[in-house]
Order: C-alpha cells, then structure tokens, then sequence
C-alpha cells in the first residue's frame, strides 16, 4: 500500500517551493491535484496547482458523492473552496504521493485514508521572515491582494498553534532556514517511510 506525504505549513513558510523541488528530486512520487473556487494567480496553471472551477461543479462532485474533503475560506473576496475528490487519482495500490495543503485537509485526508497511509510533513519558519515573503510575492502580483495576505497571515497563527499540531498527532516538524537542508531531511524521511 501507498503513502501520501501531506506537507503543509503556514502561507509564505516555503512549501510550495518544497513541493515542486521533491517532485523535481522524486519523480516517482505521483501527485493529486486539488479543486478550488479562488482566481488563478499570477504564474499558475490550470491543473497544475488547481483545477480551477465554479460552485457548480463541486455540488455535481458532492452529489456523486466524489469529495474527499472541503473546506471554505471566508476572503476579502467572498468565499474560496478548496476540495479533494475522488475523481481517479489516487492510486495507493500502486504509487506513493505527494500532497500539498491545510492542516484542516490534512486532518480530513488522513481520516479519509487512515493514519498509516497518510505522513505529515509540517513546513515552518520565523513569522517575520514569512511575513517578509508573502509581502514581496504579493507584491510582484498583477493585482496585489494585501487584505486577503494580512488574513491569511493571521488566520495561520490561529489555525497552527501548538495544541492543533497535537491534535493532529504532528510531532516530526521541518525548519525552512535554509532551503537545501529542509528537502534532503524531508527527502529522506519519504525514502525511509517508502521503505517500511
């Protein structure tokens, strides 16, 4: 059977680059790409990141009965929708994956999956210097959306307090100070968990 390492982290804490450079490293580790409501940012592509869709389309998923989980995110904007489905994807059988998103998803994914299959990979780093970096990427934005990262920034603060990270049983944590050094440990944490 399969595992699905699930990274995760506060905004601006570096999982996305994490992400990409383990499936760079890792080819063999598949992926599954979630649903959202939420605009297409700068430099994203449609199924890449996200598939990018409308209301609609996840109740059609809901009514068959498809979604895995989902959450909505109360934005500046009106709300966001991110969600799993079920839409044939996942192959546990055969492969192992890696994922990328909340604690709250985690948390969802995990109990979709069971506890052996799904390892957290929690991702952090000094606020200020995560502050730092979600203001310059917002920055580098068409149309900076600065509201909507002050309460990103916030809500992370509530969402990945210590006593949450307990509940959810994650106890192993990855410091992004120096990026090289975060992906060889995460790197080979996988290939150790691969080979149990």
């Amino acid at each position: 059977m399969g595992k699905i390492f699930y990274i995760m982290g506060k905004s601006a804490s570096g999982k996305d680059t994490i992400y990409k450079k383990i499936l760079e490293d890792m080819p063999e580790l598949k992926t599954v790409v979630i649903y959202t409501t939420r605009p297409i940012r700068d430099g994203e592509k449609e199924g890449v990141e996200y598939y990018f869709t409308d209301e609609r389309k996840l109740k059609e998923f809901q009514k068959a009965g498809k979604v895995i989980e989902s959450r909505t995110y109360q934005t500046v904007y009106g709300p966001w929708i991110y969600c799993t489905v079920d839409d044939g994807q996942f192959e546990l059988d055969r492969y192992d994956y890696l994922m990328i998103g909340t604690l709250e998803s985690y948390g969802n994914i995990r109990r979709y999956f069971g506890g052996e299959t799904v390892v957290p990979v929690y991702v952090f780093v000094d606020d200020g210097i995560r502050l730092s970096r979600a203001l310059e990427r917002e920055k580098a934005q068409t149309s900076p959306k600065y509201a909507e990262m002050c309460r990103r920034f916030l809500a992370d603060e509530e969402d990945f307090k210590e006593e949450n990270l307990e509940k959810y049983g994650i106890d192993q944590k990855f410091e992004n100070n120096d990026l090289h050094k975060c992906i060889e440990q995460i790197e080979g944490m996988i290939l150790a968990a691969s080979n149990s």
